[in-house]
């Protein structure tokens, strides 16, 4: 009887001890799946960036947020000289970049924008200078008759860097931009132009250095005692398009995108 029963509990503890084996296996099998899973999703999340890149310029132009590339890094196409048919043969793609390298004019997008997020890298020469407007037409004689100016330049070795207005970052002749955000020359900077109805930001660096409202009291005055009262279509355009300046210095840009914000 005692034998009976010794045979009997042996069986159940092996039966136990079966089932056991098997739920862990099982276990195993499914967190082993689990992590392949997840395996799978950090590889397809973007590379880590560079301890000189930014944020913004590691985002796919034309991602899932709305992005559009307006350089492809391989040719002007989107591009045209201003108020012309045809692109200038000064304005270059040398090594992924659109480079202002040799006597061309100011080039601006073939599209028009409204309200839009604009985001891109540039780099000067040593003393160099070039701008970034907006909102242009091409109803006068330079763009930034028509369209305000997010200010490109070497602001250590221009004369322009030795007034905020005027330096890098700023909205020239109107706002200054602080200090000490702009990279030297020959070294990427990272600019981005938010213009939503009147408002306006410009950043630099990961910095907002100018936050303001087109005709707004404060803008009105600040416009009143500027050079821009020459031109009267100056910042009055509701639509229009995006202007690279030539100033005469070697400049390049790169990561060109746009996003319209409604």
């Amino acid at each position: 009887m005692l034998r009976a029963a010794a045979v009997r509990s042996a069986a159940l503890f092996a039966v136990v001890g079966y089932t056991v084996s098997v739920a862990l296996l099982a276990g195993c099998q499914s967190q082993r799946a689990g992590s392949e899973g997840d395996s799978s999703a950090i590889a397809s999340s973007p590379p880590a960036m560079s301890s000189g890149e930014s944020k913004d310029s590691a985002a796919a132009p034309g991602d899932s947020a709305g992005w559009r590339s307006l350089f492809d890094g391989r040719s002007t196409a989107g591009w045209r000289g201003y108020r012309a048919d045809s692109m200038p043969s000064g304005w270059r793609v040398e090594d992924g970049t659109l480079v202002r390298a040799a006597q061309a004019g100011n080039i601006v997008t073939v599209d028009t924008f409204r309200n839009f997020e604009l985001a891109l890298d540039w780099k000067v020469s040593s003393g160099g200078n070039s701008g970034i407007m907006y909102r242009v037409t091409e109803d006068a004689k330079e763009p930034y008759e028509t369209g305000p100016e997010m200010q490109v330049l070497d602001d250590a070795r221009h004369a322009d860097g030795k007034n905020p207005l005027t330096s890098a970052g700023a909205l020239y002749g109107l706002y200054a931009a602080p200090p000490g955000v702009v990279k030297p020359a020959g070294e990427w900077n990272h600019a981005r132009i938010v213009l939503k109805g009147n408002h306006v930001e410009h950043w630099l660096n990961g910095q907002k250095v100018v936050d303001a409202e087109l005709w707004s009291p404060d803008f009105t005055a600040r416009h009143a005692k500027s050079k821009f009262t020459q031109w009267p279509p100056y910042a009055k355009a509701a639509r229009g398009h995006i202007a690279l300046q030539d100033h005469g210095d070697w400049v390049a840009y790169r990561n060109v995108r746009i996003r319209e914000l409604k």
